[in-house]
């Protein structure tokens, strides 16, 4: 009986040991994806702010939004 119980109680731990270790596994996977999304969200932000100022200076150069911001200011 002694020994039915430890063999039940081993099959416990090592139950218990392996689903720690997927739940490690499952943790480091996230943290990495995590991590690739952070990077990929800087690059974006970058971008963004070259496409803005690339867009901005489009509109100062360009006659048709120089003729708008001359009116407004006529008002």
């Amino acid at each position: 009986a002694v020994e039915a119980e430890n063999q039940v109680e081993l099959e416990e731990k090592t139950r218990l040991i392996n689903q720690v270790l997927e739940l490690q596994h499952t943790l480091e996977d996230l943290s990495a994806r995590v991590d690739a999304v952070k990077e990929e969200n800087l690059k974006l932000k970058s971008e963004n702010q070259v496409l803005g100022q690339y867009i901005e200076n489009l509109m100062s150069a360009s006659s048709v939004f120089q003729t708008t911001d001359t009116k407004s200011k006529r008002k």
